[in-house]
């Protein structure tokens, strides 16, 4: 869609509207606008840098408009986004790159039962499954229908998803789209509220890869399957974990067999201090093994937990997965009602100790290694300047091991690190309500 299309349509509907009230109403319609850059300096981000690397910096920007709309048993929000890296457009472009990255519309049924069909960010939990995956300068998202059940108490919902590449006349169903799956079945079930210490989600997804050829295709099926649990006790303390298990085949018609495990304690100290530590453990593939035993995160928001520099699970291996042991202490400082500082540390292993080389030569080399990977320090700053307008800044740094450039290449002898500035402007520009 071109940005002028775009904003037509929005300026159709503008003399129906006036600047009302912020709050929200059973019938409104209200428009969003959000304008967020980030200025990246990347030395040794995603993977290691050798000496011969140079140092890399860029600002890239979101710019996206959403529109709400709620009326009786039904809500709607189509939202349009532009995403660049600023200069990479001629001063004078006719071909404005707006896209939709949610397009969909919400029917109530009544007591609790609705439908929500269309394109749209699936958020499950603490998204270490399934995530909107925000840090991303487009985001994720899905074209699927969600039917589910809702009350104060229990939460249900099936997500059923079928992708195909274009309108077929024939040749069969293979599929050759941009999503890296054919289908999908996710059954999310949720049980709690923040008014109770104990919370407990479960979580079933089946997705189906294509495999074969346009002449031959087959389809193989990865069942993902676990729970979320978070309990708040003592005042000060609360806990949170989950485990998940894979099986089925993935997509390369492998048979997986592999699992993962999380567990996190925070304390706030007073109102200002609080700390946590955590642990993550997820299985990597036994190379003599004729199973696939790497756990894959698929959907999450990877930035979120593994390390801001984002070497696992975001970025690939020069070798086999080896797996991941993350364990993190954070501290958290709030300075003041607008400003808040984070401080995380992560110490990254293996949990296999021999890999298969996946670039160099001679190709297939079986190596055994040393399971510690290195540590990872996190720093951020959040600032919120004034209502809509937010200022966050970060400062990464790596001191890797020899396993480390083994299983994702560079020099860690070399300083590793990584820096960004962001502002997140997302105002509320109109809101409309009526009886």
């Amino acid at each position: 869609m071109k940005v002028k299309n775009f904003l037509t349509v929005i300026f159709l509907i503008l003399p129906v509207c006036s600047f009302a009230q912020e709050q929200e109403d059973e019938n409104s319609f209200s428009l969003t606008g959000q304008i967020r850059p980030r200025a990246e300096y990347r030395n040794g981000s995603f993977f290691p840098r050798t000496e011969e690397t140079l140092p890399a910096s860029f600002i890239n920007n979101r710019t996206r408009l959403s529109i709400d709309f709620k009326k009786d048993r039904l809500d709607m929000k189509i939202s349009a986004q532009h995403v660049n890296v600023w200069g990479e457009d001629a001063p004078v472009d006719r071909n404005g790159r707006f896209m939709l990255n949610e397009a969909w519309a919400k029917i109530y049924f009544g007591k609790g039962f609705f439908a929500q069909l269309g394109r749209q960010a699936l958020s499950y939990d603490d998204e270490r499954i399934l995530g909107a995956s925000d840090w991303n300068v487009s985001g994720r998202f899905h074209d699927l229908l969600k039917l589910g059940f809702e009350n104060q108490l229990n939460k249900l919902h099936l997500v059923l998803a079928y992708n195909q590449s274009e309108e077929k006349m024939s040749g069969g169903n293979f599929y050759t789209g941009r999503q890296p799956y054919k289908n999908m079945q996710t059954v999310w079930y949720h049980y709690g509220d923040n008014s109770r210490p104990f919370q407990i989600s479960l979580l079933l997804m089946n997705l189906g890869w294509e495999v074969g050829h346009e002449d031959n295709p087959s389809t193989r099926y990865m069942q993902t399957f676990g729970t979320y649990l978070t309990y708040k006790f003592a005042d000060n303390f609360d806990l949170t974990g989950s485990f998940y298990l894979q099986t089925g085949k993935n997509n390369t018609n492998t048979e997986v067999e592999a699992f993962m495990g999380s567990l996190k304690l925070g304390y706030k100290i007073n109102p200002k201090w609080s700390v946590f530590v955590a642990s993550d453990y997820l299985s990597g593939d036994k190379i003599d093994n004729r199973k696939f035993t790497a756990f894959s995160p698929v959907y999450g928001t990877n930035h979120r937990f593994y390390g801001t520099m984002d070497y696992f699970y975001v970025s690939g291996y020069r070798t086999t997965n080896p797996g991941l042991w993350d364990n993190q202490l954070g501290i958290n400082f709030k300075a003041s009602n607008k400003v808040e500082l984070l401080l995380n540390y992560h110490y990254f292993s293996a949990i296999q100790n021999r890999v298969r080389s996946l670039y160099d030569q001679p190709a297939s080399q079986i190596m055994d290694v040393k399971k510690g990977l290195g540590s990872e320090f996190d720093f951020q700053i959040n600032w919120t300047i004034m209502k809509d307008v937010r200022l966050m800044a970060g400062y990464s740094f790596m001191l890797g091991t020899k396993t480390m450039d083994i299983v994702k290449g560079g020099d860690h002898t070399k300083w590793q690190d990584w820096g960004w500035l962001s502002v997140n402007i997302n105002p509320r520009l109109l809101f409309y309500k009526w009886q």
